[in-house]
């Protein structure tokens, strides 16, 4: 229900852009900024909404006044990102960086994200600088694809690995989204990269609850799912390992809006979660939201005071 007044928000603001104009864009023009007010968007999916609110309530105590935006369309949000309506959005590495390199050299560019961390961040930050953007350091936490099988399955043939899939020899049906049919990180991947017999691609989704419940009675052998699943214990799945880095760095970073938010003090602000945050922590967080049905802003505070980040 939030979502229509936020997209009406973003029209009405269009006339009052802050970041570089579409002629500048191109080089950076405007210093580092430290706006008193910071807009936090979110993608408005459990994950986002959980970042947004810790990234929310770190900068409150850093002594900034905050307000969440929430626009579920990154087509919409990055150019508010851009132009000061929105200051700081929860992003992952590789996916912007392969999105903004689209956008900026159409749907014919190379992918430039990569499985390794600092050629990825190197690839986004070149792309995101000349837009007013400032990519801040990445923290500990990951969510990017991962492929699970039944628990049975896994102790059975002793997989822990997609290396150990590999070796099998197994024939596997994979559920998963239909676009896995021609994704280089998907069943092109796995066969390449691990030798796994990928027989066919069973198309109900990427981690959804029919595609985990078709694993889970025997239909098919694999999902495809996400690192920050908090679901997989209720199908009795666990992940194999991607032990040879086929997936790109989707490491969660903040990006902000470099004229209004590029300053040391929000930089110092949202990297104390980085030393803190972790995959494994993210999939808990989404699991209390998700499963608990515990609001956003409660998990968040209650995550970051166990973690000394709040009072």
């Amino acid at each position: 229900m939030r979502r229509v007044p936020c997209l009406l928000v973003l029209l009405a603001l269009t006339g009052c852009a802050t970041g570089p104009s579409l002629e500048n864009r191109g080089r950076v023009t405007a210093p580092p900024g430290d706006s008193h007010h910071l807009t936090i968007g979110s993608a408005g999916f459990t994950e986002s909404d959980l970042l947004a609110q810790m990234y929310a309530q770190l900068l409150n105590r850093a002594g900034y006044k905050t307000s969440i935006l929430t626009v579920s369309n990154r087509e919409l949000y990055e150019p508010a990102l851009e132009s000061g309506q929105i200051d700081v959005v929860p992003e992952f590495a590789a996916t912007f960086a392969d999105w903004l390199n689209v956008r900026i050299h159409g749907t014919d560019a190379k992918p430039v994200g990569s499985p390794d961390l600092d050629t990825t961040m190197d690839a986004l930050r070149a792309l995101a600088a000349p837009r007013g953007l400032t990519v801040l350091p990445p923290g500990r936490a990951v969510d990017q694809n991962a492929f699970a099988v039944s628990a049975d399955y896994a102790r059975g043939h002793r997989l822990k690995t997609l290396s150990d899939l590999g070796a099998s020899g197994l024939r596997v049906r994979l559920a998963a989204g239909d676009e896995c049919v021609q994704r280089p990180y998907c069943a092109p991947g796995l066969r390449q990269e691990y030798g796994i017999d990928v027989t066919g691609v069973d198309p109900k989704g990427v981690g959804t609850t029919p595609a985990k419940r078709a694993v889970q009675q025997g239909r098919d052998q694999m999902v495809l799912t996400t690192t920050t699943d908090a679901t997989l214990d209720q199908f009795g799945l666990v992940l194999l390992a991607d032990d040879r880095h086929l997936q790109n760095a989707d490491y969660v970073v903040p990006v902000v809006n470099r004229a209004r938010a590029g300053g040391a003090g929000v930089t110092k602000a949202l990297g104390r979660l980085n030393d803190v945050l972790t995959t494994s922590d993210l999939a808990d967080l989404n699991e209390q939201v998700d499963n608990w049905r515990r609001l956003p802003a409660d998990v968040a505070r209650a995550y970051l005071r166990d973690k000394g980040l709040l009072k």
